[in-house]
């Protein structure tokens, strides 16, 4: 059927035609492999959710070619040169199911982390030239071998073929990218080396320009080959980046190299540019957080290489406003629109566009817990809001054979996933809210204009709710004699947390508020803050506090700030925002008193006192499950949930909720 939308024209690749322009973005596949480097059910599942949902292409995460040069720790990504009957025989299967939704699918290729390897996954450190590691700088890394390098090149060779067979639609080398070793191979300020794979630029490309020489040698020339690019790396030094509008040197990639290279590539032979920018010293930009406020983040790099070369341009970077991909495409800024977590948060988002149900849409919170934070911890790839992402088949939501009365307790997001999928399941559901709203803490959280995909996700909740039989009662704080009167089968308390006001002296000499006070009426602080606290909500409070013209002092009694759990590249970014606008930290100090003129402290720097106007207290939550402690010995079906059982974090929230909900 014809449409007019551009998102939904279809597009070739050499002699592939495309259904639409969604792509899936390529993401590790981190625990989606196993022991002979194949793809495990669960990633034969995973890729097959995402044809379903309707995109176009798919792009696998990356494969290693020749695990053996790094020393690739079994499990951690499929290998297709180990064992590569075990691959072709997972592989063959995805492919071929995938390829029955009508979607398309290339293998991603890589030769690996050089630099910004971690121990536990490359056991053998190499670089491009001797450094220290990216995370551990004690380890050291000593130069690739030139025998080493076509051994690479040799394992792209055979498993470009091996795709090939396996029936992919062709493959992506990952990557002139993100700071991994090919890229590092691109850069001078990784890249020493006196050898040909070395100096000028035409050098320090070598490497990539003989992997699609080779590739298309073997394979052929219209077996599509694409390029993982990165336009610009914006390296201020190892391991430190630089934030959107920041003025700096450039140690690594500028845009005019960039395009520069972009050239040369496409010359060398490939057929496709999926374009980004950053690196391993700069992540935050090759996995946005939400701190850049603003979505298609790297739309203005696109529009540059479009200019440059004549094969089509994928941009990802947050694309996930229907609107705004549909734009950049009417406006020749990109050819196809990537989504990287927004189809971990909902697989079935082209389809939904498709069909003008974006309200429906799940939204992703660039939160990176599911994702990138799992892969810290060891975890297998999924999403903080679809905790059956990486799981379809094992953990999706099936009918309940014993329907049930659940009563729910709390609209909090924890409240509400539960009561979401308990629905679903069939059961009778009722939940009450003793405010107004539904949404908790996220309400509050959600207020800086830096966090609209908190109110996203909230309207979504409201949205999936009223398409379900939950009976939504608000502004009733049910009681136990309540829930007595009503006898249901299950319950499930979701009744939160409050936040903590510390004992301190003098509390009352200024207008001293908690964070979500001042989350929710910004207003209530002066122009000379400090805020008690520099966690998570103290520092984001207080970098929008800050934008807004107050001057802010954080007030921090550990030795760090953000609590150390945030996923690195969230962490650094708000850290790096708070010292570009000039935010005043004071660490491993404490307030002992409030006076009239402010706060007087103890702390690593000595007594200091400062002239501040409004206080704001942001030390933690204490969980509210009182109601809890007076059911919990009744004889009835009962569950905690949420920051009631034990403050967290979003995605604990939903994870916890949906796994009680679904086996209710």
């Amino acid at each position: 059927m014809y449409t007019s939308n551009p998102l939904f024209q279809p597009i070739t690749i050499r002699n592939v035609e495309i259904k639409n322009r969604y792509v899936m973005a390529p993401m590790g596949n981190v625990g989606h492999a196993d022991a002979q480097g194949a793809f495990s059910q669960s990633a034969v599942e995973y890729f097959v959710a995402r044809a379903k949902g309707g995109v176009g292409l798919i792009i696998t995460g990356l494969c290693d070619v020749a695990p053996q040069i790094e020393g690739i720790t079994p499990c951690h990504m499929p290998l297709p040169t180990l064992n590569p009957n075990a691959f072709l025989f997972s592989a063959m299967e995805m492919t071929e199911r995938v390829h029955a939704w009508g979607s398309k699918i290339f293998l991603q290729l890589t030769a690996g982390f050089g630099y910004s390897g971690k121990s536990s996954v490359a056991t053998h450190p190499v670089a491009p030239s001797p450094m220290s590691n990216r995370w551990q700088p004690e380890i050291q890394h000593r130069a690739l071998t030139r025998s080493e390098i076509y051994q690479f090149i040799e394992g792209f060779v055979q498993s470009a073929k091996i795709a090939q067979q396996s029936g992919f639609d062709g493959v992506e080398i990952h990557a002139v990218h993100e700071g991994y070793l090919l890229d590092q191979f691109t850069l001078s300020f990784y890249n020493q080396r006196e050898d040909d794979f070395g100096g000028d630029l035409a050098g320090r490309l070598k490497f990539p320009v003989e992997i699609v020489k080779a590739i298309k040698a073997a394979c052929g020339e219209d077996f599509p080959v694409a390029l993982r690019f990165s336009l610009k790396s914006f390296i201020k030094g190892h391991r430190q980046g630089a934030v959107p509008g920041e003025t700096f040197e450039e140690k690594g990639r500028d845009t005019e190299e960039g395009l520069a290279a972009a050239k040369i590539l496409v010359a060398a032979g490939y057929d496709v540019l999926d374009v980004d920018a950053g690196t391993y010293d700069s992540w935050y930009w090759n996995h946005p957080p939400m701190y850049f406020g603003k979505k298609g983040i790297y739309l203005e790099f696109s529009k540059l290489l479009k200019k440059a070369v004549n094969v089509p341009v994928i941009v990802a970077g947050r694309m996930d406003d229907d609107k705004l991909a549909r734009q950049a495409l009417q406006n020749g800024e990109c050819d196809m629109v990537g989504l990287g977590r927004p189809l971990l948060a909902d697989p079935d988002l082209p389809n939904k566009v498709r069909l003008n149900r974006t309200a429906a849409i799940r939204p992703c919170l660039s939160c990176h817990e599911g994702c990138m934070g799992r892969f810290a911890k060891g975890g297998r790839l999924s999403c903080a809001v679809n905790p059956a992402c990486g799981r379809e088949t094992t953990y999706g939501i099936t009918p309940a054979f014993d329907k049930k009365h659940v009563l729910v307790v709390g609209g909090g997001v924890a409240g509400m996933e539960a009561a979401r999928v308990a629905a679903l399941r069939g059961h009778r559901v009722s939940l009450y809210e003793k405010s107004s709203e539904l949404g908790g803490v996220v309400i509050p959280g959600g207020m800086p204009p830096f966090k609209s995909d908190d109110r996203d996700l909230l309207k979504w909740y409201q949205h999936a709710l009223s398409e379900t039989d939950v009976q939504i009662t608000r502004n009733h704080e049910i009681t136990r004699d309540d829930i007595c009167a009503i006898e249901p089968d299950a319950v499930i308390i979701a009744t939160g947390s409050k936040p903590i006001v510390p004992p301190i002296k003098g509390h009352g000499s200024l207008p001293a508020w908690c964070a979500t006070d001042v989350l929710m009426q910004v207003e209530l602080a002066g122009p000379r803050v400090a805020i008690i606290g520099a966690g998570l909500v103290g520092a984001e409070l207080g970098l929008w506090l800050k934008r807004l013209g107050r001057q802010v002092i954080l007030i921090e009694a550990s030795d760090t700030i953000l609590g150390g759990a945030m996923p690195v590249m969230n962490a650094d970014m708000l850290r790096d925002l708070l010292h570009y606008e000039y935010v005043e930290i004071h660490r491993q100090t404490r307030v002992i008193e409030i006076t009239s003129q402010g706060i007087k402290t103890q702390g690593i720097e000595g007594a200091r006192d400062f002239n501040v106007d409004t206080v704001v207290y942001a030390v933690g939550y204490h969980s509210e499950n009182r109601l809890w402690n007076e059911i919990k010995d009744d004889a009835r079906e009962c569950y905690l949930l949420g920051d009631a059982k034990r403050v967290n974090n979003i995605m604990y929230a939903i994870w916890d909720a949906y796994e009680i909900a679904r086996n209710l």
